[in-house]
């Protein structure tokens, strides 16, 4: 009989989150995390903030990130979660929203998760979306970073930039141009923040594969309705298919992933990427 999968996030816990000893995590040192109104930028956020550091949290979407901030709350996170509603495409927000980050302490840890796709064939794909994909997830963390790099400098001890990247900056399919070439960018500016660095400003991204957040949900939908094919098809054969590990990643599990990026146990995590991908990208039938 085949799996039904249950396309819903479940709710996020205490119990799902890494907490670490590191002298840098508490309230004195602040985390930016980009996208923290849903998914994985929420969930990293909390998960930050359970590690006792203070977050703010940038994102459009003000109503979410006051859901994220009350969601910190109720799993007794120890470092507080500021909110700075922001337009990641416009850099002036950006700007302002570092230098807000700069008035809660030391800036010392910035997570670029904010994302977005859009599903068609290249000769399909609208240029407008393209832009703003692109904008979102590619030209914002480099403006995040630009703005972000002279606090991390002043920080006695140093700090870290995580970079949200994906499987497919590792590898491409079908009908994601634009999320792609952002994907494979974000490697390049992962490693140029690490060659700039000088050792105590680190560089990092992650890579996972399909997790299960409102984003995914909707890419389900829109997968199945481009190839004409159920969206059980979508995830059992199209996004599982390759994967050896038959179960999708939460939220969670990636915010802990950077939660680890950033701590004193990852110091030589520097221009690298987190690979955990169930087996996607090494290995093929």
């Amino acid at each position: 009989m085949t799996e039904e999968f249950d396309l819903e996030a479940p709710d996020l816990t205490r119990e799902d989150l890494l907490v670490l000893e590191d002298p840098h995590f508490d309230t004195d040192s602040v985390a930016i995390v980009t996208g923290a109104a849903s998914g994985i930028g929420r969930a990293t956020a909390v998960g930050l903030a359970a590690n006792g550091l203070t977050v703010v949290g940038a994102d459009i979407d003000a109503d979410g990130l006051d859901e994220t901030a009350t969601i910190a709350a109720d799993v007794g996170a120890d470092g507080p979660v500021h909110t700075v509603e922001t337009d990641l495409t416009d850099d002036d927000d950006v700007a302002a929203m570092v230098a807000a980050a700069a008035e809660e302490g030391t800036v010392r840890f910035a997570a670029n998760i904010a994302g977005m796709q859009h599903i068609a064939s290249i000769p399909e794909f609208p240029m407008e979306k393209y832009d703003l994909l692109t904008d979102v997830m590619l030209r914002a963390p480099f403006k995040v970073a630009q703005e972000v790099m002279p606090h991390i400098r002043e920080a006695s001890g140093g700090g870290a930039i995580g970079n949200m990247s994906s499987v497919h900056g590792h590898y491409a399919t079908r009908d994601k141009a634009a999320y792609i070439t952002a994907k494979h960018g974000l490697t390049g500016l992962t490693r140029s923040i690490a060659a700039e660095g000088d050792g105590t400003l680190r560089g990092f991204s992650v890579s996972v594969g399909y997790v299960l957040t409102p984003l995914m949900v909707n890419q389900i939908q829109d997968t199945a309705a481009e190839r004409g094919i159920s969206e059980q098809a979508v995830v059992e054969d199209v996004m599982l298919g390759q994967a050896r590990t038959k179960e999708m990643m939460i939220p969670a599990d990636v915010a802990n992933l950077f939660t680890f990026g950033f701590s004193q146990y990852a110091q030589h995590l520097n221009g690298g990427d987190l690979l955990f991908d169930g087996g996607y990208t090494h290995t093929y039938e």
